[in-house]
């Protein structure tokens, strides 16, 4: 059984989605780069709480984040990593139609989420130096809930972009990657399995 994406991140979605975005600068180092990707969240995760606590509808709500999340989550970039070894043997046509479907289920499993929260708040409580990135950590606040601690990985990639969040111990990606690869492992290997299994998700959400 696939799992689906939605279920995998129920309750981190919110976190990704509300630092969503941090900047890392080109050239910068140290505490100035620290600075500057702490003032970046709070101005995204400003705009990204405003929707979320506004009493807009949930379809307009949605329609306001969507772009948000388009220009600050590198969706390729998680899909790819997500479909691990497998997009090496995939066909151009099967790799294009996978990160579209990807796009898609990333979106609604954050989308979802949107008119389940009022009263959010968050702050960001520090960054450090990955390998593959910038770590920035967050605490997501939620009326009757326990604060949600995560930290979200991004990189330079034509202007900061979220590339994974760990939280609750799991790492977003590292998780989907796991659960898409044992997926394909019991299917062949086709691609096209995967690609149609997220179709009719994509389906029965609709």
């Amino acid at each position: 059984m696939l799992t689906s994406l939605t279920s995998v991140t129920r309750r981190r979605v919110l976190g990704l989605a509300t630092a969503a975005a941090m900047s890392l600068g080109l050239g910068v180092t140290g505490s100035a780069r620290a600075d500057q990707a702490s003032d970046f969240v709070s101005s995204f995760g400003g705009k990204l709480v405003a929707i979320v606590n506004s009493n807009a509808s949930l379809d307009k709500k949605k329609q306001e984040v969507l772009p948000l999340l388009q220009e600050n989550l590198d969706a390729a970039a998680i899909g790819k990593f997500c479909l691990g070894r497998y997009w090496r043997t995939a066909s151009p046509e099967q790799q294009q139609r996978y990160l579209t479907l990807f796009d898609h289920v990333l979106v609604n499993a954050i989308t979802d989420k949107i008119g389940d929260y009022q009263g959010v708040s968050f702050r960001v409580t520090g960054t450090s130096q990955s390998p593959t990135g910038e770590l920035v950590s967050a605490q997501i606040s939620r009326p009757g809930q326990p604060t949600a601690d995560m930290q979200l990985l991004v990189v330079q990639s034509n202007g900061p972009k979220v590339v994974d969040m760990i939280g609750e111990g799991a790492s977003l990606r590292l998780t989907q990657r796991q659960d898409y690869s044992s997926y394909l492992a019991r299917n062949g290997g086709n691609v096209d399995t995967l690609n149609n299994a997220l179709q009719r998700q994509l389906d029965h959400h609709h």
